[in-house]
């Protein structure tokens, strides 16, 4: 075996996994990074040399910690992109963040982010007017690019956000510590810990103004399922009746039946699942269980329940189809 080159391998991977680390959080310590790639921090300060050297403009802060980050800079790092392929990928990753590209939305938001970080400035002004050209139709709603990057940066910082959203007939500005971004059937949510009513919350992206991320860090608090919290959320603010049904379908099988902005399925064990569901009408409700076609328990409300036997009694009230009269003319 060519130990050489296995070392040189070696540490082609540490430096890799170091620069992905450096654009995952704002800013790491010399020892926060040397725990993470299980080496010391002068192996650190070697690989981030070797990434100074590769084009990688990472900054070091003072202090016996030895802070670093990783800033823009006047040249793309070594991706070997010339101007107009920076463009372009940036562009393309618009289009995808924004919904043109079918399930690609997350994934081109987090490239998108990390592309960011390190896009000259002389770049800025094209990328943002040309982002202002992308359109798309059947996936999200339209965003501007710029809030999508503004929030999903402070989600990996860690730092603080603020924002103009309404409530009712009026506009508050707020305060949240922002987690994840969510893409539903046709928009984005952020999810959030408002620190005014200190508690979580979901908000709409396309209802903000005047988005912008704050200096202050936070420590993470525990979280919820961002998914399940948002989707939740949708169903329970949407419409006006909502149900919790057990199904005795799996949760795959009842997934692929009902639209992930109209219910939340919840595997329960033994073949089957929970839908929380809502629709405009209780009779809306069932006509949705009952075309899943499968067997199901009414668990809440119990006004469901009732209006379901009432439905059912009126049914077998029509009694039993009349057969086809006989054609004369078959022998």
């Amino acid at each position: 075996m060519d130990t050489a080159n296995g070392d040189e391998r070696g540490t082609t991977e540490r430096v890799l996994t170091l620069l992905g680390l450096l654009q995952q959080r704002r800013a790491w310590t010399g020892p926060e990074l040397a725990d993470r790639l299980a080496v010391t921090t002068r192996t650190v300060r070697r690989d981030v040399e070797r990434l100074r050297t590769l084009g990688y403009p990472v900054h070091a802060g003072p202090g016996v910690g030895g802070g670093y980050r990783l800033g823009p800079g006047t040249d793309l790092p070594p991706l070997l992109l010339d101007d107009e392929e920076a463009i372009a990928t940036v562009v393309s990753l618009v289009a995808g963040a924004g919904g043109a590209i079918p399930g690609a939305g997350d994934a081109a938001l987090r490239a998108l982010s990390k592309l960011d970080r390190v896009l000259p400035t002389r770049l800025r002004h094209e990328v943002r007017a040309l982002s202002a050209s992308v359109e798309s139709f059947g996936g999200a709603d339209p965003l501007d690019p710029q809030v999508l990057m503004t929030l999903a940066g402070a989600c990996r910082d860690e730092v603080e956000a603020g924002f103009d959203y309404p409530s009712g007939n009026e506009v508050h500005r707020r305060r949240v510590e922002p987690y994840r971004l969510v893409a539903s059937d046709r928009r984005w949510y952020l999810l959030a810990y408002d620190l005014d009513r200190d508690d979580w919350r979901s908000f709409r992206i396309d209802r903000m103004t005047d988005v912008a991320a704050r200096t202050w860090s936070y420590r993470p608090r525990p979280a919820p399922d961002a998914a399940a919290y948002v989707q939740e959320g949708v169903t329970g603010r949407v419409y006006r009746h909502r149900a919790r049904v057990l199904v005795h379908a799996s949760a795959d099988a009842v997934r692929a039946r009902v639209s992930a902005s109209s219910a939340v399925v919840i595997p329960r064990g033994d073949g089957r699942c929970e839908v929380r569901s809502g629709a405009a009408s209780l009779d809306a409700i069932l006509v949705h269980m009952l075309l899943l076609g499968h067997d199901f328990e009414i668990l809440d409300p119990p006004e469901l329940a009732t209006h379901a036997h009432d439905l059912a009694r009126r049914l077998l009230a029509i009694g039993p189809p009349t057969p086809p009269a006989a054609n004369p003319r078959e022998p």
